[in-house]
């Protein structure tokens, strides 16, 4: 387990209150062992969850003008989701900071999406509480990256592994993606992709990120019944 000390040199965060992080990574079981109460992260999970959900809603708003309110609502779902979650915890290595008690191992913690998605949370409680509103929101759009300014409604359905799947079952062979074209300056790219299927075109995508392109392409595909 690594020392909180080296949590805060990582995110520059001056803090006169290191307790609430370490209470952040701290799951409930080690209060057992330690004989303490409530020195976990469940309450700041609930902060956290709030924080969060604020946020990604704002920076959706702000970034996504085309989307209409039932679109927000399910991006900013698939932004806050479980897997969502414990996949950025992990990305950040929150896991080499957990701390729990001798009924739930550091590995089954470490593996455990439930966990790591309410340690992310927790995070996002203990730097709000401490640094206020402004420096959470920064850490949250640093954390996120390009993530929610490319997010297309389009990546909640996997098309990729939908066409992957079709194409599997009548030809037992595998499509290729390939960008044709990029456009726009290095901090505004518009990728152009295609799906192949040996030599035949099976669609064409436009996107802001190539992951992005990829899944418009799949979806173009599918749409066309492209299983030759």
């Amino acid at each position: 387990m690594k020392d909180i000390s080296e949590f805060f040199k990582k995110y520059g965060i001056k803090t006169n209150n290191p307790d609430i992080y370490i209470r952040a990574f701290t799951h409930s079981s080690f209060n057992s062992d330690a004989k303490t109460q409530h020195h976990d992260y469940e309450r700041l999970e609930f902060m956290g969850d709030s924080v969060l959900g604020f946020v990604i809603a704002s920076l959706l708003f702000k970034e996504h003008p085309e989307m209409r309110e039932g679109d927000l609502t399910k991006s900013k779902s698939f932004l806050v989701q479980t897997n969502y979650l414990a996949s950025l915890a992990k990305r950040e290595h929150y896991d080499e900071f957990i701390r729990a008690g001798h009924s739930l191992t550091i590995e089954e913690a470490t593996h455990n999406k439930s966990i790591l998605e309410d340690i992310f949370e927790a995070v996002i409680g203990a730097i709000y509480l401490d640094q206020g509103i402004a420096f959470a929101i920064e850490f949250i759009k640093k954390i996120y990256g390009d993530d929610i300014k490319n997010f297309v409604l389009t990546e909640i359905k996997d098309f990729k592994s939908m066409l992957q799947e079709a194409m599997q079952a009548e030809y037992r062979e595998s499509v290729e993606y390939r960008v044709i074209e990029e456009k726009g300056p290095p901090h505004d790219r518009t990728f152009v992709v295609e799906v192949r299927f040996n030599d035949l075109v099976l669609g064409k995508g436009i996107g802001k990120s190539k992951k992005a392109a990829e899944q418009m392409a799949a979806e173009d595909a599918l749409k066309k019944k492209a299983t030759l």
